[in-house]
């Protein structure tokens, strides 16, 4: 697949699950769905510029702590998007950064399976 189209489909399964979560009752709210296509766009930028500092802590730590760079990451694309809001502090961020990696995952796997097979 194109590499444009491949960043365009991560970032409308991150903009579908970030909507997905904040149905969940984690405390994340989002407006509404082009606040989510922002958020995400933000959150994939954030991440990606923090998965480049943080490389060699995943490295030592075999990944695992890419789950609080995930959580960080979460966190300040919250603080930056109006309309993403965190409304029980780092508990959402946490509940929301593992809801939106498992949700995003499952979009993927359905994906993967019935449509890009």
């Amino acid at each position: 697949m194109n590499t444009i189209i491949s960043l365009v489909v991560v970032w409308l399964v991150t903009a579908v699950a970030l909507y997905l979560v904040s149905l969940l009752p984690f405390g994340v709210e989002i407006d509404s769905f082009p606040k989510a296509l922002i958020s995400a766009a933000v959150f994939g930028v954030i991440n990606a510029i923090i998965g480049i500092i943080a490389l060699p802590f995943n490295f030592i730590t075999f990944g695992l702590f890419s789950w609080v760079f995930n959580i960080i990451a979460f966190g300040i694309a919250a603080w930056l998007v109006r309309g993403f809001r965190l409304r029980m502090g780092i508990l959402s961020a946490i509940l929301g950064a593992f809801s939106l990696a498992i949700v995003t995952s499952i979009i993927n796997y359905i994906l993967n399976s019935f449509v890009f097979s």
